[in-house]
């Protein structure tokens, strides 16, 4: 078996080998739950990645947020290039899902828009686990949403070797039955094509273009080998050769029988249940739209919304936990939650709300009851399936802190960078203030934060320092991510020299050229307020060694004080380690107009290369082909940003806007 090896030109410093050591001494000793309580800047994912190494175990690492996600996949990928990392997130680019407004009488049908780079990597998460145990992948909450279940995916794998007797017909059926597609045309992801005695699949989950070629000598399998798809080139020789499923939702015909036996039998009743309640158009509605999908189901083994069934197909009983991907982890399997102050509840109320909107759609005769069991796992059933678990938080809940058998804290920098100083002013006079403290930070080219608490106050307050002839935006949840990712990229790169927001926490990026943070009515009480969220911002300006908060209010706060308290023991401790080992702290500037301007150029190169194929197949000055390629370009455009290449999807923007200049927009 494959071990973890981290790849790093670091070894850990500071207090990472004694959080690493603590934390895998827990591990060995069977603790569930521990916590990594570590400052922004102390490198807690590359903590994270040495216990990974250190303690060989398939390990799930769980965020908040996609973001967030994503970036955590790329620093794993980087540390661990010889293992398989994957990343399993909502495959979503628009969700809508299915719904009843009985108040306006509304139905609103499921409309989604799926990323076929995403799915992917979904399912590439999934292979991955039913073939290794060097195994890290990095999800969002939607790893709790109901999947195929594990023991059928397995199951229902194609097997082939060499000097087997293959039938091709029956082989061709066998992959059809697995959700594979026949063209022989177009090799694509999820399908297969046949030419003469030679069959090739091209499986969904293959991280790269590969795809599988088989060879006959007349029925007999002479030769299997898997190649590149762009070049033809062979990568390598196969003497077998396992296909999985080409989706997760996949069952065996023979329960296919059985669970629309079951279906039919809970429709039967459920028909009857309305009509007793005199409820004759709902008792029809159910009747029509079940009755139609059984037939889809006998006929395709598929139906739109087939996961509203999988209860009744998996022959589970009510109200049991569906088949998640934490079902796909072998027992012994570690779960590290990031942000866990913040994923945690998430997880927790995930399951509700998906209740609340499925109730509608069972009592109006959409859905029958068993729709109920498509749902994510409770946050009881999430505990019970996990095996032993590490909080990952600056800032760890009381809950997180009761449940861990050991806390471990890591508040030294290995950069020696400091805790900014805070500091708490009046608010009478604080717009003249902050003008005065921004204006300091742009004569050393240096950025600021203004933290308030309405959109209101913000947008006012943009407004105001624009007018004194400062470059500022603001951001808040109207804003949409695209244009947030581009905003936060133009603070760093100096076009923009004061950010206004509500809760920049949300960003989950690094801003060492922040300096100093202005946080209006920090005594006021609530969430945005509270002695986590106050800990969390100051954190936002500890990449820089000139940092500095100041909180204007009119009184101390509990929460004020905790989080100054907090701020000036962290700041004492990396204070004594710097004199210790003689480091003076310094911002790493290093590489931020760099970054952009390399990921500017890659991404027009990349972007050049794909309007140049389109522009050759199309004229435009036929406004229908026009048509044609600015919605190609949108396409690329929405792909890139959700893959988070964001300066690709700026030049597909661009291109766009170029193309309506000169040729017009009808």
């Amino acid at each position: 078996m494959r071990k973890f090896k981290v790849v790093s030109d670091y070894e850990p410093s500071g207090d990472q080998p004694e959080a690493i050591d603590a934390l895998v001494k827990g591990l060995e000793a069977g603790d569930r739950y521990q916590t990594l309580k570590g400052v922004t800047g102390s490198g807690k994912t590359f903590t994270m990645a040495k216990i990974i190494e250190k303690w060989q175990r398939p390990t799930l690492i769980i965020s908040h947020n996609k973001t967030l996600s994503a970036q955590l996949y790329r620093e794993f990928k980087t540390f661990f290039p010889n293992n398989a990392v994957e990343y399993f997130v909502s495959y979503y680019d628009y969700y809508q899902p299915e719904a009843y407004v009985p108040a306006r009488d509304l139905y609103i049908e499921k409309d989604a828009s799926v990323n076929k780079e995403i799915d992917k990597l979904r399912l590439a998460a999934t292979y991955a686990l039913m073939e290794r145990r060097d195994v890290i992948i990095v999800a969002t909450v939607s790893c709790i949403y109901g999947l195929g279940m594990p023991d059928l995916y397995k199951e229902m794998q194609v097997h082939v070797e060499k000097g087997q007797a293959l039938d091709i017909k029956k082989f061709a059926a066998s992959l059809v039955s697995v959700q594979y597609q026949r063209n022989d045309m177009v090799l694509d992801r999820g399908n297969f094509r046949i030419k003469g005695d030679t069959l090739e699949v091209f499986p969904p989950y293959m991280e790269t273009d590969q795809a599988y070629r088989i060879e006959l000598d007349f029925d007999e399998v002479s030769r299997i080998r898997r190649y590149d798809v762009m070049n033809g080139n062979t990568i390598e020789e196969l003497d077998e050769l396992n296909l999985f499923p080409a989706k997760h939702f996949v069952v065996p015909k023979d329960m296919l029988g059985t669970a629309k036996d079951r279906i039919l039998s809970e429709l039967e009743m459920r028909v009857e249940e309305l009509r007793g309640q005199n409820k004759m158009l709902e008792a029809e509605r159910l009747k029509t739209r079940v009755t139609y999908d059984m037939e889809m189901l006998s006929e395709m083994g598929y139906c739109s919304g087939i996961e509203n069934y999988s209860g009744p197909i998996s022959g589970r009983t009510h109200g049991e936990p569906p088949a998640t991907l934490l079902h796909y982890f072998p027992d012994d399997f570690l779960c590290m939650i990031d942000e866990a102050h913040v994923t945690v509840p998430q997880i927790g109320a995930m399951y509700e709300g998906d209740r609340s909107r499925k109730q509608n759609l069972v009592d109006f005769g959409f859905r029958l009851p068993s729709a109920l069991d498509n749902r994510p796992l409770k946050a009881d059933e999430f505990n019970k399936k996990m095996n032993q678990v590490i909080f990952v938080t600056a800032t760890p809940r009381p809950e997180e802190v009761k449940k861990s058998t050991r806390i471990v804290e890591q508040i030294i920098r290995p950069t020696g960078l400091l805790d900014p100083i805070v500091e708490v002013r009046p608010s009478e006079g604080q717009m003249q203030d902050i003008y005065v403290e921004v204006q300091k930070r742009i004569a050393k080219n240096e950025r600021s934060l203004v933290l308030t608490l309405t959109k209101k106050m913000a947008e006012d307050l943009t407004d105001y320092l624009t007018g004194l002839g400062m470059k500022v935006k603001y951001i808040h949840s109207e804003i949409d991510t695209f244009e947030r990712v581009e905003i936060l990229k133009s603070l760093r790169a100096g076009e923009v020299d004061v950010l206004i927001g509500i809760n920049l926490l949300r960003e989950g990026i690094d801003l060492p050229e922040v300096s100093f943070i202005a946080i209006l009515d920090a005594d006021k009480i609530g969430f945005l307020r509270s002695t986590t969220s106050l800990i969390q911002i100051i954190g936002r300006a500890a990449r820089n060694s000139e940092g500095m908060v100041v909180m204007y209010a009119d009184r101390m706060s509990d929460a004020m004080k905790e989080s100054i308290d907090e701020t000036r023991r962290r700041r004492s401790i990396q204070e004594a380690y710097n004199k210790e080992h003689g480091i003076t702290p310094k911002t790493i500037r290093k590489a931020v107009e760099d970054i952009l301007v390399h990921q500017k150029e890659d991404a027009e190169e990349n972007a050049s290369v794909t309007l140049e194929v389109l522009k050759k197949s199309l004229n435009l000055f036929v406004p229908a082909q026009r048509k044609k390629l600015v919605e190609a370009l949108k396409k690329e455009m929405a792909d890139c940003a959700e893959r988070l290449e964001y300066e690709q999807a700026a030049v597909y923007r661009d291109q766009i806007a170029e193309i309506e200049k000169q040729y017009g927009t009808k």
